[in-house]
C-alpha cells in the first residue's frame, strides 16, 4: 500500500543523510524513513525519501530506535538483490548513528549551559565591580538571572537593621509584593529564608481567587544573601527570589547552586555599598577581592579527586585573585587534555581574562581534537578583550594519548613545560607559537613527542614559582624546581606539588623578583 505523508525538512542529522545516500548509490536502493501513524487510517509522516521510491516493489520494512521521541520505520526496495539484506545492514548502522547524534547533542547542550552560567557569573562580576548604584546593579543582575533561568519574576530584598525589615531593592518580571516585610512575618517565605539562612525550593500556593480559577501555583526558589567578613561570623543581609518558570516546570537543585553563587557575589556588593556610604573604600575593595578569589578557586578543577588521571595542581595568586589557571579534560578514546595558562600582569583584570579563557577552553577542547585548533579558537575568542585590556597570555595545551603512547601539544609562548622522563631527563616542550594575543593569522602549530604512560610525568608551572626561588646567589629557580621533581618523580603527584610549594629561597639572600602568581601542575597517566 502506498503511504501518503509530508516530508519533514531538517529532521535528520547530516551523518544519517550521508549514510542513506551512500547506500542508495552503492546498492541502487530506494529508501524511505517514516513515522508510522498513531491511529489506523492516518497518514504516515515521511522523514526522508529517495527521489524515486516504488512501494509496489519488493519493500522490506524494519523499525528503528526512537528518534527525538518518535518511532521510525525504515523501508527499503532495491532493483537487484534482497531488500531484506540491505535493511539488515542499514538498520543497525542508522541506530548507532542516531544514538551517537543524541549523545553529541546532549553534551553540546550541557557545555552550552555551563558556558552560559559562567558568562552569567562573569557578567555579574563586571556589573558589581563597575557600579556604586546598588539599585541599578541589582535590577540588571536580576534581569540576567531571570533570562538564564527562565523565571517569570525575580526580586531582591535587602535587610535594614535599624527598622528590622526587608526592603525591596529590585524586581523584574510580573507584578508581586513590593512593601517592606517584617523579618518575623509568619507566612512570607522571604522572611522565613532570612530568619533561617537556608534556601527553599517550594511550590508557591495560588491565591484563593486563582485556585478557584483552576491555577495550581508556581515553583518558588528563595536563597539567602550572606556576607562573610574577613573576621567574625557570616550574616544574612538579604534574600533573592525567583518565582515561576516560563516553561511551567520546577526549579532544580542546580538552579539553587547557581543562584547561591550569585547571591554570594550580591552579598559582597551589598556590604560594599554600606562601606562606601561609611567612606570605608579600602575595606570594600579587600572584600571584593576575597570573594573574587573564592569564585576563581572554585572554577579550577579538583585534580586530585579525578579518578581517570593522577594529577595535582595548585594556584597561589600574588594578590587576592590572579591570572594563572589550569584545566584537565577527559577526551574520547582515553585521551586526556592538559592545559595551563598565565595571563600577563596579575590582580583583578587578569582574573577576568582568566575566567573567560577557562570557559572558552572548556568548549573548544571538547569540540576540536587538535591542540593547535583549540588555541587558534581561543585566540580568536579572546582577541578583542586582550586588545582592549592590552594584555596577553602564555598557554600550553597538550593531549596525552596512552594508547598510542604520544603527547601532542601546542605551546603559545609558555616557557615552563616539561616531559619528565624515567631516566631523569627533563625534556623541555618548547614554544610553538607566540602568546595568545600576539599570534598572527598563521598560528598555531603542534608537536608530537613520545610518551611512556607508566613512567613519564608532565610538569607545568608558571614563572611566578621559579622567580620566587631566584636569588642573588642562585639564579636558576627553574633548575631547583626540575631537580626537586626528578628527585621525587616516583612519588604521588600531590606529594610532588607539596614539595614544590615548600621550597623557599635562601633566607640570607634577597629575592630578585616577587609578586607574581605561582602555579604548578603535575600529571601522570
Amino acid at each position: 500500500m502506498r503511504h501518503s505523508g509530508r516530508l519533514v525538512p531538517g529532521a535528520l542529522p547530516d551523518p544519517i543523510l550521508g549514510t542513506l545516500r551512500e547506500f542508495e548509490q552503492s546498492f541502487q536502493a530506494s529508501i524511505r524513513l517514516v513515522i508510522p501513524p498513531a491511529e489506523a487510517g492516518a497518514a504516515a509522516e515521511i522523514v526522508y525519501a529517495s527521489e524515486a521510491f516504488y512501494p509496489e516493489g519488493d519493500v522490506y520494512s524494519k523499525p528503528l530506535v526512537a528518534h527525538h521521541g518518535s518511532e521510525l520505520e525504515l523501508q527499503v526496495t532495491v532493483h537487484r538483490g534482497s531488500s531484506e539484506a540491505i535493511a539488515a545492514v542499514l538498520g543497525p548502522a542508522l541506530d548507532r548513528i542516531f544514538e551517537s547524534s543524541r549523545e553529541i547533542q546532549f553534551f553540546t547542550d550541557e557545555l552550552s549551559e555551563r558556558f552560559e552560567e559562567i558568562n552569567l557569573l562573569y557578567s555579574i562580576s563586571e556589573t558589581l565591580g563597575s557600579t556604586l548604584d546598588i539599585d541599578h546593579g541589582a535590577r540588571k543582575i536580576l534581569g540576567e538571572v531571570r533570562d538564564v533561568m527562565g523565571a517569570k519574576r525575580g526580586s531582591l530584598w535587602v535587610y535594614d537593621a535599624e527598622e528590622d525589615e526587608l526592603h525591596l531593592a529590585a524586581a523584574v518580571g510580573s507584578e508581586g509584593r513590593s512593601g517592606p516585610l517584617a523579618t518575623d512575618h509568619p507566612d512570607a517565605v522571604t522572611s522565613r529564608v532570612f530568619r533561617e539562612g537556608q534556601a527553599i525550593i517550594d511550590p508557591r500556593r495560588p491565591t484563593v481567587e486563582n485556585e478557584a480559577a483552576g491555577e495550581t501555583g508556581d515553583s518558588f526558589l528563595s536563597v539567602p544573601i550572606r556576607y562573610t567578613p574577613a573576621s567574625g561570623e557570616s550574616r544574612t543581609v538579604g534574600v533573592v527570589n525567583l518565582i515561576g518558570r516560563q516553561d511551567g516546570g520546577r526549579f532544580s537543585s542546580a538552579n539553587q547552586k547557581l543562584l547561591a553563587a550569585i547571591a554570594s557575589q550580591v552579598g559582597a556588593a551589598l556590604e560594599n555599598n554600606r562601606l562606601v556610604r561609611e567612606s570605608l573604600s579600602k575595606e570594600r575593595m579587600t572584600r571584593e577581592m576575597e570573594l573574587a578569589n573564592e569564585l576563581q578557586m572554585k572554577l579550577l578543577p579538583d585534580a586530585e579527586s579525578l579518578d581517570w588521571v593522577e594529577a595535582s595542581g595548585r594556584v597561589q595568586p600574588a594578590e587576592q585573585v590572579g591570572g594563572d589557571f589550569y584545566q584537565l579534560f577527559r577526551l574520547a578514546d582515553g585521551r586526556i587534555g592538559v592545559m595551563l595558562g598565565d595571563v600577563s600582569l596579575h590582580g583583578f583584570p587578569s582574573a577576568l581574562i582568566m575566567m573567560l579563557a577557562m570557559s572558552a577552553a572548556g568548549i573548544y577542547a571538547r569540540e576540536f581534537a587538535s591542540p593547535a585548533q583549540v588555541l587558534r579558537s581561543l585566540d580568536d575568542a579572546l582577541a578583542e578583550e586582550l586588545e582592549t585590556t592590552e594584555m596577553f597570555l602564555t598557554i600550553f595545551y597538550g593531549v596525552l594519548d596512552p594508547a598510542n603512547r604520544t603527547l601532542v601539544y601546542s605551546n603559545a609562548g609558555h616557557p615552563h613545560a616539561f616531559a619528565m622522563r624515567d631516566s631523569g631527563e627533563a625534556q623541555r616542550l618548547t614554544a610553538t607559537d607566540p602568546p595568545v594575543g600576539f599570534a598572527g593569522p598563521d598560528a598555531f602549530q603542534e608537536v608530537t613527542v613520545d610518551w611512556d604512560p607508566e613512567r613519564d610525568l608532565l610538569l607545568l608551572f608558571t614563572d611566578g614559582l621559579s622567580d620566587m626561588l631566584a636569588t642573588s646567589t642562585r639564579t636558576d629557580g627553574e633548575g631547583l624546581i626540575l631537580d626537586t621533581v626528578v628527585t621525587h618523580r616516583y612519588r604521588k603527584a600531590r606529594d610532588i606539588v607539596d614539595k614544590l610549594f615548600s621550597l623557599m629561597p635562601d633566607p640570607d639572600s634577597e629575592p630578585t623578583i616577587l609578586g607574581d602568581d605561582r602555579t604548578a601542575l603535575v600529571v601522570r597517566v
